[in-house]
């Protein structure tokens, strides 16, 4: 059970941000350096810390204006379930969780859900304001750290924030149906 609220946490914060929790993960493994990550694994950790860098310091930065935020919002929604499942497999054992394709397939879910929302909100106001942007880097971080510190917890923020989504859903119904029945 640790473990699937572990890659609930962690795929919570591939649902903000691609590269950071990526980033973040490998770092606080320490000298393995994303070893344990399907995918990942293969590839050589210089090159992989340089990337995922880059990346990271693109969304921090991007984030903050309303081009690159259009810009991530697309990105993002595209790439968010894979990123959400290979977060998501990165913190079970194969040996104990069966089936693993099935924790994968919720983890890239929950990872696409939160950022659907994201891009729902992104349209609805018009651009995110920058207290909201910075709320959501400080979340994608303590989501990577609690996936490894404390899992209890990252998971239980994933599942509220799991449930803002599915209210947010309900909000933006009730609002396209009173501008549907004012001809808006």
């Amino acid at each position: 059970m640790i473990e699937v609220l572990a890659a609930l946490s962690a795929s919570a914060a591939a649902g903000i941000r691609i590269a950071l929790p990526l980033l973040f993960m490998g770092l606080l493994q320490g000298n393995v350096l994303w070893s344990q990550v399907p995918i990942l694994s293969g590839v050589s950790s210089p090159f992989l810390l340089g990337l995922l860098t880059a990346l990271s310091l693109i969304e921090v930065f991007a984030s903050k204006k309303l081009i690159g935020q259009r810009v991530l919002q697309v990105v993002q929604l595209v790439c968010s379930p894979v990123v959400g499942a290979i977060m998501g497999l990165a913190f079970i054992n194969p040996a104990t969780t069966n089936p693993v394709w099935l924790l994968a397939l919720v983890s890239g879910g929950l990872a696409f859900i939160l950022k659907l929302v994201q891009v729902g909100w992104f349209f609805r106001l018009q651009g995110l304001p920058l207290w909201a942007v910075f709320i959501q880097d400080f979340l994608c971080v303590v989501l990577v750290i609690f996936a490894f510190d404390a899992p209890w917890q990252g998971g239980l923020i994933a599942l509220l924030l799991l449930w803002w989504a599915i209210r947010s859903g309900k909000v933006w119904y009730d609002w396209y149906r009173q501008g549907s029945k004012q001809g808006i």
